[in-house]
Formats: structure tokens, sequence, C-alpha cells
């Protein structure tokens, strides 16, 4: 099922296509001159994929205040709509991540069934304790897996679970973990305590893991806890994935880092030790802003990503989860969520490029301007073509937001959605 229609995407590409014949030519001689298969190039963006956050279609909103969007979707059924369009122009984005309890559905048999129809199918699945719901017998004010209360950590552990069953009926494989669980105030928590229930708290949702699954462990610097945070860097998340079990592993936020952090390295460290377990991708300037994907420093994901490739061509298994994971307060989501899939995308296909046999020699012989000027010379090529190639041939549309914008989608969907002033994400 398209929720676009098809000749739409086929007259935006009729009208694109001459002229990224000439420019895919042009760059093909160019690589050619390098050596590179421009085809091969093309043929590996083709194969190139990263999850949508289902909160990530709505839009997003500040401690402060929330301005709704038009067309707001209201439900797990609209989410998967706006994700299979998002798919559908950008052919990057064949998997979905939910957020539960946000996206518990009725009949989890239907909705496979929907997003199915939708050439969509199900990432990695959140679990939420870090807000209070309405059904729940004890609050999380203070904490939740890390909680002083047996019974209160009880509580978190038999939410992840709950999530996990329901992740199996969907063909998920994986679950992330992410708490704010933290102190405000020194002295107000017992750091040793906090994270030994932590592991413990970790260890029993582990083992009620399906035997295929991972576990994602998510480490933020700060925020809601803004004196300590149990899990606030990659050492805490690499410790506890250690003590935890083989399958646990680390996820990485691009934002969830102190400013000037080298992530890359980051990467390279947990990878190293068969640790690193996947990505939430987005863009910050101050904190943890949630911005769309290379707005910032797209310099930064293109060297996460030369990590990344290095490491995939060392180890054909490895095979993190990425997955967007952002807030959009000013723009229409589903624009930015397509440009940051290309972004990501770029990112990855640039990577391809580094000359690695160049590098290491550089590395080897101590030449660190031949060493940088290495990695900028695959950074600074404009890989559009390929991108623009990639998605065509797949399907998708040659500028997926010119495309998406001639549909008028977002004014339909707007008709049949009433502004409800709640966000699809349970977010104020």
């Amino acid at each position: 099922m398209s929720m676009i229609k098809p000749e739409v995407v086929a007259d935006h590409n009729q009208k694109q296509a001459p002229t990224l014949e000439a420019d895919y030519a042009a760059l093909g001689e160019k690589l050619a001159r390098r050596g590179v298969d421009i085809e091969q190039l093309t043929r590996a963006a083709d194969t190139f994929a990263v999850a949508l956050p289902s909160w990530g279609v709505g839009t997003g909103g500040t401690r402060f205040a929330r301005f709704p969007g038009p067309g707001e979707p209201r439900n797990i059924f609209e989410k998967l709509d706006d994700c299979s369009v998002i798919h559908q122009l950008s052919q990057a984005t064949p998997t979905v991540s939910l957020h539960i309890p946000w996206d518990r559905p009725d009949d989890p048999k239907a909705l496979l069934e929907y997003a199915q129809a939708r050439n969509l199918a199900f990432d990695a699945m959140n679990s939420n304790t870090f807000q209070d719901q309405a059904d729940q017998a004890y609050s999380y004010k203070y904490g939740s897996l890390t909680h002083t209360s047996e019974a209160v950590r009880q509580q978190a552990i038999e939410h992840n679970v709950e999530v996990v069953e329901l992740g199996k009926k969907l063909g998920s494989k994986a679950l992330t973990v992410w708490i704010g669980d933290g102190s405000n105030f020194p002295g107000q928590q017992h750091f040793r305590n906090s994270f030994a229930h932590y592991l413990d708290s970790a260890r029993a949702i582990y083992d009620a893991l399906p035997d295929d699954w991972n576990m994602l462990l998510e480490h933020k610097m700060f925020e809601p806890a803004f004196y300590s945070t149990v899990i606030q860097d990659w050492g805490s998340s690499y410790l506890a994935a250690r003590e935890t079990g083989e399958r646990c592993l680390s996820l990485v936020d691009l934002g969830h880092h102190a400013p000037n952090v080298n992530i890359e390295m980051i990467v390279s460290r947990l990878a190293q030790f068969g640790k690193l377990g996947g990505f939430h991708f987005n863009d910050s300037k101050y904190g943890d802003d949630d911005l769309d994907s290379g707005s910032i420093d797209p310099y930064q994901l293109f060297l996460v990503f030369n990590e990344l490739v290095d490491i995939q061509q060392a180890d054909s298994a490895f095979a993190p989860f990425y997955m967007l994971d952002q807030s959009h307060n000013v723009t229409d989501p589903i624009e930015s969520l397509m440009y940051s899939a290309a972004e990501v995308q770029r990112a990855f296909v640039k990577a391809l490029l580094v000359d690695r046999e160049a590098l290491l020699g550089y590395q080897n012989s101590s030449d660190p301007l031949m060493a940088q000027a290495t990695l900028k010379q695959a950074f600074n090529l404009d890989v559009e073509p390929v991108l623009q190639m990639a998605r065509q041939r797949a399907g998708g549309a040659i500028d997926p937001i010119a495309a998406y914008r001639a549909s008028e989608y977002r004014q339909s969907v707007a008709r049949d959605r009433p502004q409800s002033g709640q966000s699809g994400s349970g977010i104020v």
C-alpha cells in the first residue's frame, strides 16, 4: 500500500531525471579516476537502512511549551501511515521503533498486519519507566530500576518484560532501556547502591529475553536528574552491559554527551570490546537538543561512520541497530525525518570512500596532516547523485521533500485528523 499516489512520485522523478543522469555521469567519471565504481557505491547506499522513531512523527515540545502542528498522528496506526510516507519517498527507513506504553496496541496481530501492508517492520522496542502512567501502583519520581524500594524496582522490571513480550508478537529483536534515574542534590542518592540496584534489575530483564534478542542500554549525561545520573556515560553503560550478559550492549545517542566529547572514539572503544549495540542519530548544539541529524555537525556524523565502516570491513557480522531519535518543534516531522535519513545515509556513503590503505599508511608513518586530509577528501565529495539514484531505482523520490510537498499529504491528513493539542509521544 502506498500512502502517496505512485503517479505523483513518477511525475516528480520524470522531471528530475535528466539532471540526475548528468550529475550521476559526471560523479561517476570523477570517482573512476580514484578507482571507485559508482555503481558499487550506489548498491551499497541502497542497502543502508535506519529505523524511524514512532514518537518522531509528532510535534515535539520543550519544558515551556508545545505548538501542535496540523495533521499530527493521534495513535500508532496514524503514526505508521506517516512512517510509510517517509519510507516510500526515502527508501531508507523500512522499520519503526515503538515506545511503550505510548504505542501499546489493543491487538498486536492487527498492528503487525497494518505495518506489513505499508511495507514496514518493527525495530527495537523502547520501554518507559521515566514517566508515571495512570494505571501503575508506584511512582517513579525517585527512580525506577534503581529505586530504593524493591516493589518499585519490580514494577519497572515487569514493565520491561511486558515490552519484550509485545515485541515478540511484532517481530522485534531488541529492547532499548533508558532510565532517568539519578539525583538532583548531593547526598540524595547512594551511588554504589543505586548502581547495584540497576545491575540486579537489568539482569532480571535480560533473563526474560528470547535467545535471539539483544538488550540495549542507553546512557545520558544529565536530565532529568541534574546532579547525578545512574547511567550517565559510556563507561557506566559498558560496565552494566558487561555485568548483565553477552547480548546486553551499549547504545550511543549522539546528543547524550558533554560538549566536545569525542563520540567517534567512544564508538571505537565499545566496538573493540564487543559492546556496541546501536545508535540514536540526532544532532546537538548545547545538550540533548534532538536536532535533525547532520544539521549542526555533519563532519562528526561522518567521523562516526568512518569508524563504523572500518569496523564492519574487519568484521562482516558487525550489525548495530540504527535509529533516528529527534524532536521536531518547528518543522514538519515527516520532512525532518526524511532529511535526517538522507544525512545519515550520506555519512555512510562518504565513509565508504575513505582510502583506508592510504589512511593507515599515514597513521603508521605519523603524518597527521595527510591522515586528516584523506578523511576530508572523502567528506568533501558531493555524493548527492548516488543517494538520488539509489532512491529512484528503489522506487523512491529523487528529491523526497519536494515530492512530499507536491503530494499535499500534510494538507490531506490535516483535514482527517482534528488537532487534539496532545502529543503523540506522550511528552508535553
